[in-house]
């Protein structure tokens, strides 16, 4: 049996993958080589990936190839029409990060509610030390007791933030894309009235047909100017032109980003030019990240092989 882990980075260095070995011979490769990764797939019964595109170029000689295991729970990278008919299993990972994203959902939002790079900038420059008053009110915020936030994707993420969102004293609102996700303990709106009432946008959705350039120039500017837009799901889903005319402009106040739509950032991105902390926070795909997030994804991986072998279809993905 010949396990091959295609993208050890997407990771981290901290995590144990001596777990595997028991299962057979373990071939690790650190990250993703185009010209090279159909050669490393070819003699593998188990693949470990993450980002590489699984579909007829990269798998057609991967002649004993039996199960691929995503590193995460997206799986729009597998052409499965291909894999169907080859007979090849696909399991990905849910819910090892829910408690990660929820919380860098929280993290993101208080760095530009409470403006926190200005405050530290005040102290670090020694502008603390120069004052003549105890406190500072160079930059003014606001409590999130009674604040709107609105959350376009109440999965189990959505509701996660909606639960602390709600221990804070705001009234949470929610959008389903689909159409279809009703909940009883939250109030169900509108895009529009999402967008036009809202203190806070919160987005957890995943991209899809319904979810894809949701966010646009129209979506923005009905927004308020006082609103952050936080995004923890596919960069996908904002139009990055339009909101760097809306925070260039001052349609809305601020935005938190976690996701964009080319990762590792383009060197084009319009959002570069953004260099105000106060108004734009971007972090590198990290939402998921946490130790014990990325220790938990590694475990549910092992399981899945585990239950694979056993003849067991834990987490399989049909399409």
């Amino acid at each position: 049996m010949k396990i091959v882990f295609l993208e050890t980075d997407s990771l981290g260095d901290d995590v144990d993958l001596s777990i595997f070995d028991s299962l057979g011979e373990v071939i690790k490769y650190n990250k993703s080589e185009t010209d090279k990764n159909s050669t490393r797939i070819k003699e593998a019964d188990i693949l470990v990936v993450n980002k590489i595109p699984m579909k007829e170029e990269n798998l057609k000689e991967a002649k004993n190839l039996k199960l691929i295991c995503i590193t995460g729970t997206g799986t729009n990278m597998v052409d499965f029409p291909y894999v169907n008919g080859r007979g090849i299993a696909v399991a990905n990972v849910k819910g090892y990060s829910t408690q990660s994203v929820v919380q860098h959902t929280f993290a993101l939002l208080f760095y530009l509610y409470e403006k926190l790079s200005h405050y530290d900038a005040f102290v670090k420059s020694g502008g603390y030390v120069r004052s003549d008053i105890f406190s500072c009110f160079d930059e003014k915020f606001n409590e999130l007791y009674g604040k709107t936030w609105g959350i376009i994707g109440l999965g189990d993420i959505g509701k996660g933030v909606a639960g602390i969102a709600g221990a804070f004293g705001c009234k949470v609102v929610y959008y389903s894309t689909s159409g279809r996700n009703q909940n009883k303990e939250y109030t169900r709106v509108d895009f529009d009235t999402l967008l036009k009432k809202s203190d806070i946008i919160s987005i957890h959705a995943p991209l899809n047909k319904d979810t894809e350039n949701l966010i646009g120039e129209e979506a923005l500017s009905k927004m308020k100017p006082s609103a952050l837009l936080l995004n923890l799901g596919r960069g996908q889903i904002i139009d990055e032109a339009a909101l760097y005319r809306a925070l260039s402009e001052g349609w809305i106040a601020g935005a938190g980003l976690d996701v964009l739509r080319q990762e590792p950032m383009a060197a084009d991105n319009p959002l570069l030019a953004i260099q105000d902390s106060k108004r734009l926070i971007i972090t590198p795909h990290i939402a998921w990240a946490t130790v014990e997030a990325r220790k938990r994804c590694v475990e549910e991986v092992l399981e899945n092989m585990k239950a694979f072998l056993r003849g067991e279809e834990r987490n399989i993905v049909k399409q």
